[in-house]
């Protein structure tokens, strides 16, 4: 398992647009992939399960991935939270 806390610092925080290329860049690994923030945790794969966490710039969240392409995978969903995508 790989973990890696990251803060959200794209413009717009983790809504629309910004958060279907989260979930496609995330569906692009096969390692199982979750995201949390707070004391809620969901499927990083998941568009709904991304949108009902409410993620906005400033929060703090905690990716984690289990399996071969985790520390590839973290790596790439932690970039996309650094910036506005679109």
């Amino acid at each position: 398992m790989f973990e890696k806390e990251v803060l959200v610092s794209c413009e717009s925080g983790l809504h629309n647009r910004q958060a279907t290329y989260f979930v496609q860049k995330a569906n692009e690994f096969e390692c199982s992939i979750w995201i949390e923030s707070g004391n809620r945790k969901m499927n990083a794969k998941s568009l709904l399960g991304i949108m009902s966490l409410g993620i906005v710039t400033g929060t703090t969240v905690t990716l984690s991935a289990t399996g071969a392409d985790a520390e590839a995978a973290v790596a790439a969903l932690e970039a996309l939270l650094q910036r506005d995508v679109y």
